[in-house]
């Protein structure tokens, strides 16, 4: 069968792609190496709980015409992300926010805890920050840089706060309020059902292929049909010709607990040096601890994240985006621009890291170049 549309990888880019493609009577067949569908924001049902086989994903945006696109697929819940940071037995809000700024410093008003960052900076001599370090430390001050985010920043990220670039700390959210919402963000939620279920309900009525390995047959697949989506690593695309971009990698160990509440909060930052694991998911509270008939759940199942240098043949999860991967990525992309019947997208076509709502913004904007809208 000739198809319009191959689309490689069933995760949300390639899902929404084949949807708005499929709607607009084009005939799309989506493959995947892995033996189901959602790609990393893929849900499991164990013991009544929507487990997040690859970590948590919350829903976040503040895209009126995104939001308003997942509802045709999925109804979610009221969800709001609060983590909570444990640095040796400390418990601290995240984001940090007044509780946290009165547990580390004892004050009680927002320009006690202003006047207290303040000094933290100005003690530090840092006026033009470099590196995340000196930018975590303008932001926070030295004592909630120190306890609760250079730990679990270099775990995450396998190198000193040093050498990271600033803007990565850009992103996290500081309030001299007491809102415990860690994102900015007009419209949160987790999926009703886990997120499989909506990624099923996009994929309704289109020809999966799981268990394919797009480039393990590309020959064969490619003349299947007439233009390809490819949402893969754009250097394994190559053969690694040029070398292979650079990711972290997260390791999970899961397991289900015979109690019906482990650590009271969804996700809890382990944010000290010495302890292994960078967070502990308790998955059943992103649905509140409750089964689809709202009963309570009596038993809980937790994950254990572990971050790591990746290698070829590893899951990639987050680019890292330093100027040598920036220079490497520019020449992968030269080479891309090159193929005249192959659009690359997606987190790993792009090497970007994307929230959810920009892959879906993302993939919406790239059917409408596609049909020359």
């Amino acid at each position: 069968m000739k198809y319009d549309y191959l689309i490689v990888g069933a995760g949300l880019f390639g899902a929404v792609c084949a949807r708005e493609l499929t709607d607009a009577g084009k005939k799309c067949l989506v493959v995947d190496k892995r033996a189901h569908i959602g790609g990393n924001v893929y849900t499991e049902a164990i013991e009544g709980i929507q487990v997040h086989k690859y970590g948590a994903h919350i829903f976040h945006t503040n895209l009126a015409d995104v939001w308003k696109y997942v509802q045709r697929f999925a109804t979610f819940n009221r969800f709001t992300n609060s983590p909570v940071a444990n640095y040796h037995g400390e418990l601290y809000s995240l984001p940090f926010n007044m509780y946290t700024f009165n547990k580390m410093w004892g004050v009680v008003t927002p320009e006690e805890a202003a006047q207290k960052i303040e000094e933290q900076r100005k003690a530090a001599g840092i006026t033009n920050p470099k590196n995340l370090e000196e930018q975590a430390i303008s932001l926070v001050g030295t004592d909630i840089y120190e306890k609760l985010i250079k730990g679990y920043t270099e775990k995450q990220w396998g190198r000193p706060c040093t050498e990271l670039p600033a803007f990565i700390i850009k992103r996290l959210p500081v309030r001299l309020t007491f809102d415990n919402n860690y994102f900015n963000a007009l419209y949160q939620g987790i999926p009703v059902g886990g997120y499989t279920k909506m990624v099923a309900k996009m994929l309704q009525g289109i020809d999966v292929h799981l268990h394919c390995d797009y480039l393990g047959m590309k020959e064969e697949l490619d003349a299947k049909a007439d233009h390809v989506i490819y949402t893969g690593p754009i250097d394994a695309y190559f053969h690694y010709d040029l070398g292979p971009l650079e990711y972290r990698s997260v390791r999970f160990e899961t397991e289900v607990l015979d109690k019906p509440n482990f650590q009271g909060n969804a996700a809890v930052n382990y944010t000290d040096r010495e302890t292994p694991w960078t967070r502990i998911i308790e998955h059943k509270w992103f649905e509140f601890g409750k089964d689809a008939d709202g009963k309570d759940l009596p038993k809980t199942v937790i994950s254990r994240e572990y971050s790591s240098e990746w290698k070829v043949g590893d899951e990639p999860y987050y680019p890292v985006n330093d100027d040598k991967n920036g220079k490497l990525y520019k020449a992968y992309r030269n080479m891309a621009d090159r193929e005249k019947k192959v659009t690359f997208g997606g987190r790993l076509g792009e090497y970007k890291y994307y929230d959810m709502d920009q892959v879906i913004h993302a993939a919406l904007n790239c059917v409408k170049g596609l049909l020359g809208k």
